[in-house]
């Protein structure tokens, strides 16, 4: 049996997916007003976004060691050669944190722990690489390497609807909330070393999504590229901006279209887009 690969909910691969790339999803936990839930299986993105809009508390912890070491044993006893576990920016969370401590239980010679320093499709992009190269056959080290490469080339960017969301959760001060909000600002944020940062600013919606096009091209260059478009409570708008990609990037693979969950979703808010571009092929 290959190398088994297990990734964390965070990476909000489309339906489907996982099951058909043998990909093991562990969720993180979520707290909307004092009631636990598991991302994408007790909380869906809907139940998300109403308790967003109904201005619940929500909070994301991570999966704590014995989660993944049950993973990871299961895993082994089914008669997988190892395990790679690839997961999102430990800047974002400590999940990379906690399956480090369960590889150290289960054995490092048996079980390879990588910080993507990314999330959403690109994380996941670098689980489903790093699943098509165990099912080829590769080495521990050569799986390993297929997660590392995608997760490094992968270019992400969102644009949010509102600055409130990123204010609460401590990602910009309530002074730059106030003031975005006054003044109609539309920050694109993009993921860097790890970290979800801004990198500009525009005054209306259909200019973020026009600006989301244009850094997804420049990303894409000319080379084959995989795309993935994520939202929260927005399926129209990003079906529409699904399609200005297929259309801008012929080179893609098809553009894919998913729903983000809590962990992401809570910090980003409804009416959120993204865009994640990475290079070559599955």
């Amino acid at each position: 049996m290959p190398l088994a690969v297990v990734t964390d909910s965070t990476a909000y691969l489309p339906e489907g997916f996982a099951d058909r790339h043998a990909v093991r999803v562990v969720p993180l936990t979520v707290d909307v007003a004092g009631e636990l839930r598991r991302d994408g299986i007790d909380l869906g993105p809907a139940e998300l976004a109403a308790a967003l809009g109904q201005h619940k508390r929500v909070t994301t912890s991570r999966p704590n060691p014995e989660e993944f070491i049950a993973v990871y044993r299961s895993l082994l006893d089914a008669g997988a050669d190892g395990v790679l576990s690839v997961h999102l920016s430990r800047e974002l969370s400590g999940t990379w944190e906690s399956a480090r401590l369960a590889a150290e239980e289960v054995g490092p010679d048996l079980v390879r722990v990588v910080d993507s320093r990314t999330t959403v499709m690109g994380l996941g992009f670098a689980a489903l690489r790093a699943a098509a190269a165990a099912a080829g056959g590769a080495s521990g080290a050569e799986v390993e390497a297929a997660a590392v490469e995608a997760a490094a080339n992968t270019r992400s960017f969102f644009v949010v609807e509102t600055l409130e969301h990123l204010r609460r959760g401590g990602r910009i001060g309530a002074a730059a909330a106030l003031l975005g909000t006054a003044l109609a600002v539309k920050p694109v944020l993009h993921v860097d070393d790890g970290r979800i940062v801004p990198l500009e600013k525009v005054r209306t919606h259909s200019r973020a999504v026009a600006r989301l096009v244009d850094l997804a091209v420049a990303a894409a260059g000319t080379s084959p590229v995989e795309l993935a478009v994520h939202h929260l409570a927005a399926p129209d708008r990003a079906a529409e901006l699904a399609n200005q990609l297929d259309e801008r990037i012929p080179q893609s693979s098809g553009c894919v279209v998913s729903e983000l969950g809590a962990v992401i979703g809570a910090h980003t808010g409804p009416g959120v887009l993204g865009v994640v571009v990475c290079p070559g092929r599955l």
